[in-house]
């Protein structure tokens, strides 16, 4: 199994950063090759001292790195990397890991 982490820091304009994820670009995202689950945080994203600088987490699940790596080099990928242009002006940061169980 393997984790693909988005981190999209806070934006200018929460209302319109949500409208525009939920309409456009999760749509966008269920389309990559090979995707398992796909879940995002609901409400604030907060650490051990409280509110971060982060307004939303988007947790992707494949079946491998390779898997990740294969999703995001397709024509789907592309779209999806292309679209974080257009609502993530806060600024986001994509992680991607195998995983295994503890």
């Amino acid at each position: 199994m393997a984790k693909f982490v988005v981190l999209y820091k806070t934006p200018k304009d929460k209302t319109a950063f949500d409208r525009y994820y939920a309409a456009t670009h999760i749509p966008l995202a269920k389309k990559l090759p090979g995707l398992r689950k796909y879940d995002i945080s609901d409400g604030g994203v907060h650490g051990p001292g409280g509110e971060t600088g982060y307004h939303l987490v988007a947790t992707l699940d494949f079946d491998s790195l390779s898997a990740i790596k294969a999703a995001l080099a397709s024509p789907e990928g592309q779209a999806a990397a292309g679209d974080l242009a257009n609502f993530a002006d806060g600024g986001v940061e994509l992680l991607f890991f195998d995983t295994k169980e503890v």
